[in-house]
Parts: structure tokens; sequence; C-alpha cells
């Protein structure tokens, strides 16, 4: 179970032929996106070794202050790519929402999950926190994206509908019920999706990373089961903080629909 295959230089550079019959495809079809994706790749690739050294000095010396530090810099970076993608299309108070549902949402079903569920010893072990902490905010970051545009998209199409709820005596919260309930159903449905098809369709990355790595399958699927469910908690908890306080922000301080 311990005889792990390295991956040499030359191995990685020959899965690299995917990107290339990506660019054949894309460039025969006309779609103009050979840029992005030389982009994206090299930057994936850039981000990724510059995080292994990291962990590799972070993991040779456990420090609470740093692996905190790490984390900060995980939900900043998510926040900021949320708040990227909706530029100029959300107001400063929903973006400041935004933020604090990110943070909370993600944080405190870390904590749950590590100190209730895993019981890491110690406290602050990178070689836990940081992994973990990525999939419940990498995840947690789709999710609000997603309940973000629902949000804004469901209330333009049926802006009639709500004012004339507002107009027969109906509480904001009332008026918006409908739509809160299909964006937080939109925003957890990868999710739940994903979880479906775990075990049957596909193998989840986690779990694939440690039989490769020797862990015993029995280890690995224990860990997926527990994983999964910390995500879907995280995403839950994210997009509902950011629902509840969200739609407060179309509109003003009379209930009318901004």
């Amino acid at each position: 179970m311990n005889n792990i295959i390295d991956l040499t230089f030359w191995q990685i550079l020959l899965a690299y032929i995917f990107v290339l019959i990506v660019l054949f495809f894309v460039h025969k079809r006309g779609l103009k996106r050979e840029k992005e994706i030389v982009i994206s790749s090299l930057r994936m690739t850039l981000q990724l070794i510059l995080t292994g050294y990291v962990l590799v000095a972070i993991f040779s010396y456990p420090n609470p202050l740093l692996t905190g530090v790490m984390i900060l810099l995980m939900e900043i970076f998510a926040i900021g790519t949320i708040l990227r993608k909706f530029k100029g299309k959300v107001t400063s108070k929903l973006r400041k929402i935004i933020a604090v549902s990110m943070f909370f949402g993600t944080f405190s079903c870390l904590i749950y999950f590590l100190f209730i569920v895993v019981r890491i010893s110690p406290w602050y072990d990178p070689r836990y926190f940081i992994p973990i902490a990525g999939m419940l905010i990498g995840n947690s970051m789709t999710g609000i994206s997603l309940g973000v545009k629902s949000l804004s998209e469901g209330i333009e199409t049926q802006r009639n509908l709500i004012e004339e709820a507002l107009i027969l005596g109906a509480t904001p919260q009332m008026a918006m019920r409908e739509i809160i309930n299909r964006t937080f159903d939109a925003a957890i449905m990868p999710t739940i999706q994903s979880m479906m098809g775990m075990g049957i369709v596909f193998l989840p990355g986690m779990m694939t990373g440690q039989i490769l790595s020797g862990t015993l399958p029995t280890t690995a699927i224990a860990y997926q089961i527990a994983i999964m469910l910390g995500i879907l908690g995280a995403v839950s908890v994210s997009v509902m903080i950011m629902l509840q306080l969200g739609y407060r922000t179309y509109f003003n301080e009379e209930d009318q629909l901004l």
C-alpha cells in the first residue's frame, strides 16, 4: 500500500498534452479561448508549485500563527474572487454581507469539523487545517457565487410580482420567500449532485489522493464521507447567511424595492 509512484518533471510535462488537445478543439471551433486556456494552465501550475513549497515549510514547522495566517489569506482570496466576479453589479452593503457570510459560514463549520469531528492534536495542525479549510472555502465560494447570481436575476425577472406583493401588504421577507428558496436550492444543488455520484460514478479528489498516497481505502472513505458532509454544511450555512442578510439590500428603509 505504500509503494507510491513519484512523478518526474518529464512525466508531468507529458500531461500537458491534454492542454494541447483542448487548444486544438477550441481553435478548430473558433471559440477564441486559446489565451485564456494557456494563462489558466500556467497560472495553475505556478500557484500549485508555490503552494507546495509553502506547505512543506509550514508542515515542517507547525505554528498556530502561520496556520491562522494561511486560513485568513484563503478567506480573503475567496472573498476577493467573488467580489471581482460581481464588480459593479452589487451594492457596497451586499459586498460586506458576502464577506461576512463567507468568513463566518466557512470558519464556524471548519472549527466544528476539526475540533468536534476529527479532533486534531495539536489544535493548529496545518496538515489538517489547511487542506480541509481549502475544500470548505472553495465550495462555499462557488455556492455563494451561484447564490448572488440567482438572487439578483430572480429579483430582476420577478420585479413586478415582488412589487405587487408589497402593494398588497406583504413584507419584503414574504415577497422574497419564493426567490430565496429557489436561490438556496440552486446554490446547494451542485454539492448535492456531487454527493449523489460519489463512489459509483467517480471517486472524489480527496479520496483518490489518499489512496494514491498509500492510505487504506476504508480510511479514505471515512474521511471523504465526513468532509463531504462538512462541505454541505459550510455551503448551506454560508449561502443562507448571505440570503437572509443580502435580500434586504435590495429594499430601502420604507420596504420599497430599489
